[in-house]
């Protein structure tokens, strides 16, 4: 899973709550898809009943089963997560720039193969060498769609 955002502050007295999204724009965001929010080290999900945008970083929104300020004061400053780097059909990330976990440049995304459950992405590197890069969650440290930047943890011995 990702990080997506950041719980700022409740809003209101009826379970409102004010995100800051990190490395993703809200309007990216699937509303029928759940987001993650950690308690006791276990991922909890939670469904959007409404989600308003305001300017480009933040919305107002209200999640299923927070519905008074105590429940929302419980999410103040937590982290939001979600499955958000599941390739959707038709997404093509040919031409960004991928880095390796500690920032060094891997390569750049020179096409896709799209395996079932298991997407990858063609990476030509520095060296002109083309590998194969599995595309999971897990590896996923950023994405900066702005800069076409992904940043991945790469398996040793790949690249």
């Amino acid at each position: 899973m990702l990080k997506i955002a950041q719980v700022l502050k409740s809003n209101g007295t009826d379970g409102g709550l004010l995100l800051s999204f990190l490395d993703v724009s809200p309007e990216d965001i699937d509303l029928q898809e759940p987001v993650f929010v950690e308690f006791d080290g276990l991922p909890v999900p939670f469904y959007f009943e409404s989600f308003e945008k305001r300017g480009n970083t933040r919305a107002i929104v209200r999640l299923t089963g927070v519905h008074s300020l105590k429940d929302a004061d419980e999410l103040a400053g937590a982290a939001v997560y979600a499955d958000y780097f599941e390739e959707e059909e038709g997404e093509d990330f040919t031409g960004w720039t991928v880095k390796d976990a500690e920032g060094a440049l891997a390569g750049t995304v020179s096409g896709h193969e799209d395996i079932p459950g298991n997407p990858c992405i063609y990476v030509k590197t520095p060296r002109g060498e083309e590998v194969l890069l599995p595309l999971h969650e897990d590896l996923v440290i950023s994405i900066d769609p702005e800069g076409q930047v992904l940043q991945l943890r790469i398996p040793e011995g790949l690249i």
